[in-house]
């Protein structure tokens, strides 16, 4: 009986690394695949975001057509090594987790056979205990018990040490491959990250180069062609003849001596005349007002 409650010592151990496995793996294998799927959706949504960054390009002037269209392309980029980060999760994270299902499901297996013989064991040497006790002097009857009882016992060390060979290279494989998994797991991300970085900043660069002043000039040529405006100051009218110029006589009166003065200049026949019209009042108010509108 001691060594029966040693080796149910030994399979609750086995059992315990087992169940521990399972809840663990079965976790890491669920937020593993969540973790890859989100990493897909984000790659989607980027190409996505690529194809909107071209179309809107298309729309504006040369320089920032220029440069959106090498961030889309710098993104799409990105976004092909996100698609080998997506694929080498699913290859070497999610699918080696997935295979522990299998795994478990064996080595739980193994500790059902070994409870079947623990189990036969107790049951014939019950048996015995009780022919010991009813009938002991019937040696035939407690001989063939014995047998019995021998044969279970000897069966059950046998599952027992297959049992422990079993449990002992699940515990190795388990302590390798959580190990190897999440190395992988982080040399993907790292080569992704390493990738990305380098990508991103020569999309920084090619951003940070925009001239905005060029497709700024572009813009308002074609907002002054577009609205026939030129670049000539048109003269402003004003509006209030006492004007805070000391020479502003008004609209009409400017006109009309003008006129004036052009009668007296055409009238070059006569000294006489001239001379006449030099003395003219008339003529001394139109010089000044001809000297003052130069």
């Amino acid at each position: 009986m001691n060594v029966i409650l040693s080796r149910d010592s030994q399979v609750k151990m086995m059992e315990k690394v087992v169940t521990n496995a399972e809840t663990y793996f079965s976790k890491f294998c669920t937020l593993m695949a969540a973790y890859t799927r989100k990493t897909a959706k984000l790659r989607d949504k980027s190409d996505l975001l690529v194809k909107q960054l071209i179309d809107y390009s298309n729309t504006e002037n040369p320089e920032l057509r220029s440069i959106v269209r090498n961030f889309a392309e710098e993104m799409a980029k990105v976004q092909d090594y996100r698609q080998a980060e997506v694929e080498r999760l699913e290859t070497k994270v999610v699918r080696p987790l997935k295979v522990y299902g299998t795994l478990i499901k064996q080595t739980r297996a193994e500790i059902k056979k070994f409870n079947t013989a623990r189990n036969n064991e107790i049951k014939q040497l019950e048996k015995l205990e009780k022919l010991r006790q009813k009938s002991p002097s019937d040696r035939h009857m407690i001989s063939q018990a014995e047998s019995s009882v021998h044969k279970a016992s000897v069966d059950a060390s046998r599952t027992t040490h297959q049992l422990e060979e079993t449990i002992d290279e699940f515990q190795k494989q388990k302590l390798k491959d959580i190990q190897k998994i999440f190395l992988d797991f982080v040399t993907i991300e790292m080569v992704f990250h390493a990738k990305a970085l380098e990508v991103y900043s020569n999309a920084f660069q090619n951003l940070e180069s925009y001239d905005l002043e060029k497709d700024l000039e572009d813009f308002r040529a074609k907002i002054h062609i577009g609205s026939g405006t030129s670049n000539e100051v048109r003269p402003v009218i004003t509006t209030n003849p006492s004007s805070s110029l000391p020479w502003s006589t008004g609209t009409q009166s400017l006109q009309c001596t003008l006129q004036k003065l052009k009668l007296v200049e055409s009238d070059e026949e006569s000294e006489e005349n001239q001379s006449e019209d030099l003395s003219d009042p008339v003529y001394t108010q139109i010089q000044r007002g001809a000297s003052r509108t130069r």
